[in-house]
């Protein structure tokens, strides 16, 4: 079984920069630089014949390069407790446009649709059961930002779960059409 998902590697210079903002926060597992990704569609635990069918799906996917920047923090919950912090990229509508691409990609070949809303982002750090106290975190980082960066290519990942952690591997990478050959809207 592989467990999959698809997802877009921030350049170098914007991993470093979140990397340097990762400190601070009691619990938190921090994410190092080979796990910073922004996911596009978590895709699951699937067979080797979903995987080439998957992989075939996605390279139908058509879409234009696109600029996107670094945007605030935040924090997802379970419970009430926080689970998860994130920094958000912006603008979010050509992510949401190329989300749907794939989501639609995923279901034509039986997959089921992506059933959560769909919110940009790049987890930072993870927490246990307990959570952690992120209010100041979260107030230091408010005003994060960064140089706009093009998405140029978006990439099929294979996670895999060890003791140190999930790892993450890049199966297949999709590269954008050119902006005279896209003219599809989201």
């Amino acid at each position: 079984m592989y467990r999959l998902f698809v997802a877009i590697r921030p350049p170098a210079e914007q991993r470093a920069h979140l990397l340097s903002l990762m400190a601070g926060v009691e619990g938190a597992r921090w994410q190092d630089d080979d796990q910073l990704h922004l996911t596009l569609r978590f895709i699951g635990e699937v067979d080797r014949h979903s995987a080439n069918d998957i992989a075939d799906a996605l390279a139908g996917i058509r879409f234009a390069p696109f600029d996107i920047h670094l945007d605030g923090v935040g924090s997802f919950d379970r419970k009430g407790v926080v689970d998860t912090l994130w920094a958000g990229v912006q603008p979010r509508d050509p992510l949401a446009a190329l989300h749907r691409k794939i989501d639609r990609a995923c279901v034509s070949i039986g997959l089921e649709p992506e059933s959560r809303a769909y919110l940009p982002h790049i987890t930072l750090a993870r927490f246990g059961r307990a959570g952690g106290f992120i209010d100041p975190f979260l107030a230091r980082h408010a005003g994060l930002s960064g140089t706009p960066f093009r998405v140029g290519s978006f990439h099929l990942y294979e996670s895999r779960i060890g003791h140190g952690g999930a790892t993450y591997h890049p199966i297949e990478e999709y590269q954008a059409s050119s902006p005279d050959r896209t003219s599809e809207p989201g």
